[in-house]
């Protein structure tokens, strides 16, 4: 972990070449900024979760409670396993599951969504968007992890395009409510 209650532990990877964990200095980019931004930590979502690490990393921050999406078996095992070691097991939920066929529940109101899609799928954005509708705090951000060869769209689930962070290979498309909700 970068930092926070779990800094310096060590998270387990799942074996399938299709997870590709996020690079440490993207992370901790990301992470920067959303402290900058005085984003809520308190209900976060990590969709396409691979290790879990963006949502433990956000666990670590705070003393929210963070749900995992993953459509991999092995990746689940491997999340519990990553909370069991950093200490969240009981903050946080595993959900083996299909982004964009697994559908949040209407009452979540989730104020953190991160989202790591493969590089290599065509229509993450739709898929993110089905998972999360009706399922966001009104002051709700959503980061999507994708290859910074791609540009991300203008808006997602009625939140507008805030910030970009190109690093590598990767980039966070950053969006939050627009208005006076935006930080």
């Amino acid at each position: 972990m970068i930092a926070g209650s779990a800094r310096g532990v060590g998270l387990r990877v799942p074996d399938s070449t299709r997870t590709r964990p996020t690079a440490g200095r993207l992370r901790e980019s990301l992470f920067a900024m959303l402290e900058a931004a005085d984003v809520d930590f308190e209900r976060v979502l990590d969709l396409y979760a691979g290790s879990g690490a963006l949502g433990i990393e956000a666990l670590s921050r705070g003393d929210g409670i963070a749900t995992f999406v993953d459509a991999d078996v092995e990746a689940g095992a491997v999340i519990r396993e990553n909370l069991a070691r950093t200490r969240f097991a009981d903050r946080g939920r595993v959900i083996v599951g299909r982004v964009g066929r697994w559908h949040a529940p209407a009452t979540a109101a989730y104020t953190l969504v991160l989202a790591d899609p493969p590089y290599d799928d065509a229509a993450p954005w739709g898929a993110i968007e089905t998972s999360i509708v009706g399922a966001l705090a009104s002051h709700a951000t959503i980061v999507v992890e994708h290859d910074a060869r791609t540009a991300p769209p203008a808006a997602l689930a009625g939140r507008a395009l805030w910030r970009e962070r190109r690093q590598g290979a990767g980039a966070v498309a950053i969006y939050q409510p627009a208005g006076e909700d935006a930080a």
